[in-house]
C-alpha cells in the first residue's frame, strides 16, 4: 500500500489554494467562499454520480496501481477518487478566474 498518489493529489490542491489565496481567484474572490464551496461540492457529487453509474454499468473499473492506498470506499472507488475530483472542479474554478482576471487586466488601459 502506498500513499504517493494521495500526497501528489493533496500538494497539488494545496498549491492550488496558494495560488487563489495569492490572487483572490475564487474562495477569496470578496465574499464568494460559500458559493465556491457550493459549486465544488456540486461538481464533486456529479462526477461521483457519474463514476458510481459508470461502474454499474461496467464502464469503469479501477485500475491497479503501486502508487494507490489500496482502500475503495465502494467497490471499484478508489478513495484518491473524491480527492481527485475536488482537485479537478478547484483548478477548473481557479482557471476559469483566472483567466478572467488576466483578459481583465489586459482589456483595462
Amino acid at each position: 500500500m502506498s500513499v504517493a498518489y494521495l500526497v501528489c493529489l493533496l500538494v497539488s490542491l494545496g498549491a492550488l489554494v496558494l495560488l487563489d489565496r495569492r490572487f483572490r481567484l475564487v474562495f477569496w474572490r470578496g465574499g464568494a467562499a460559500r458559493r465556491t464551496g457550493l459549486v465544488l461540492a456540486a461538481g464533486v457529487v456529479f462526477f461521483l454520480a457519474w463514476d458510481v453509474l459508470g461502474i454499474a454499468l461496467g464502464v469503469f473499473a479501477r485500475g491497479r496501481s503501486p502508487f494507490m492506498t489500496g482502500i475503495e470506499l465502494a467497490p471499484q472507488l478508489p478513495l484518491e477518487e473524491p480527492v481527485f475530483l475536488a482537485f479537478l472542479c478547484y483548478l477548473t474554478l481557479v482557471a476559469l478566474f483566472g483567466t478572467r482576471a488576466l483578459l481583465d487586466r489586459r482589456e483595462r488601459p
